[in-house]
C-alpha cells in the first residue's frame, strides 16, 4: 500500500507542476510516447522473454496491493501450532481450513498431516522457497532493466526531435513538432524510469526478501513439527533466522507469550 500511495503522490507533485505553468495538452504528443513506452518494452522483452517480461508486470501489479506479514507474528504463529500438536496431533488436520488463505502454510501443515518424513518436508518447502524467489529476483531485474532502458529511449527521442527540427529549419510550421519530440521523449523517459518502474523494482526485490523470511519460518515450523521437537527449541531456530529487532521470546516472557493467544 505504501508503494502506491508514493507513486500516487509523485504522480500529483508532477501533475501540479505541469498544470501550473500552462495547458497540459503541451505535455501529450503521440510519437513521444510511442518512442518511449514501445521501445521500453521491446528493448526489455529483446533482453529477457515475453514470458519473463508478462510475470515482471504480474509481480509489479502484485506489490501495488501488497501487505507485508510481520515476522514475529508469523513466529508465533508457528509456535502455537507447534504447541497445539505437541498437545494433540490431530489439531493439525482441524485447522487446515482456516489456513488456506495462506498457501504456503497450507501446504506445510498438509505435508506434517499426511505423515511425510521431515527430510522430505524439507527439501519440497525449501525448493518452493528457493523456486518462488528466483522467480521474484528475475521480476526485479526485469523491472530493473526497463528503468535503465526507458531514459535511454528519452534520449534517442530528443536525437530524432532535433534531427528532424533541424532538417526542417525552412520550414517554420514544423519545428514545434520536432521539437516537443524531442524534449517530451526525454520527459517521458525520465519519468517512466525514475518515478514508476525504478521503485517497482526495489519494491518487488524487496517483497521477494520478505516472503522468503516468512516461507522459511513456515519451512522451520513445519520441519519441527514433523520431527515433534520440543517447542523450545523451534523457538531458537526461528530466532536464528530472525532479524534482531524481530526475534522473539515467547516462553521467557508472559507478556510475549499472552499476546497471540488474545489475537
Amino acid at each position: 500500500m505504501a508503494t502506491l500511495v508514493g507513486l500516487a503522490a509523485a504522480a500529483v507533485v508532477i501533475f501540479v507542476a505541469m498544470a501550473s505553468g500552462g495547458s497540459l495538452r503541451a505535455f501529450v504528443d503521440p510519437p513521444s510516447l510511442i518512442i518511449v513506452l514501445g521501445g521500453t518494452l521491446a528493448v526489455t522483452t529483446a533482453s529477457f522473454s515475453l514470458s519473463d517480461v508478462a510475470i515482471a508486470w504480474r509481480d509489479a501489479g502484485a506489490v501495488l496491493i501488497h501487505r507485508t506479514s510481520d515476522p514475529r507474528g508469523v513466529a508465533r504463529q508457528v509456535l502455537l501450532l507447534a504447541e497445539a500438536a505437541r498437545r494433540a496431533p490431530e489439531t493439525l488436520r482441524n485447522v487446515l481450513p482456516e489456513l488456506k488463505h495462506e498457501s504456503f502454510l497450507h501446504r506445510s501443515v498438509t505435508l506434517v498431516a499426511e505423515g511425510l518424513p521431515p527430510d522430505d518436508i524439507e527439501r519440497m518447502l525449501i525448493g518452493e522457497v528457493e523456486a518462488s524467489g528466483a522467480c521474484k529476483v528475475k521480476s526485479a531485474g526485469v523491472l530493473r532493466r526497463a528503468s535503465e532502458v526507458a531514459p535511454a529511449m528519452g534520449l534517442i527521442g530528443t536525437l530524432v526531435g532535433l534531427v528532424q527540427m533541424l532538417g526542417s529549419l525552412n520550414d517554420p510550421s514544423s519545428i514545434g513538432p520536432a521539437m516537443a519530440l524531442a524534449l517530451l521523449t526525454t520527459f517521458y523517459g525520465a519519468v517512466l524510469g525514475n518515478v514508476a518502474l525504478a521503485p517497482l523494482a526495489a519494491k518487488v526485490e524487496r517483497t521477494a526478501e520478505e516472503d522468503a523470511l516468512v516461507k522459511t519460518l513456515y519451512t522451520i515450523g513445519a520441519v519441527s513439527i514433523a520431527r515433534q521437537e520440543n517447542p523450545r527449541r523451534l523457538e531458537m531456530l526461528l530466532n536464528a533466522v530472525l532479524p534482531p529487532a524481530k526475534r522473539i521470546q515467547y516462553f521467557d516472557r508472559d507478556s510475549d507469550r499472552g499476546s497471540p493467544r488474545g489475537a
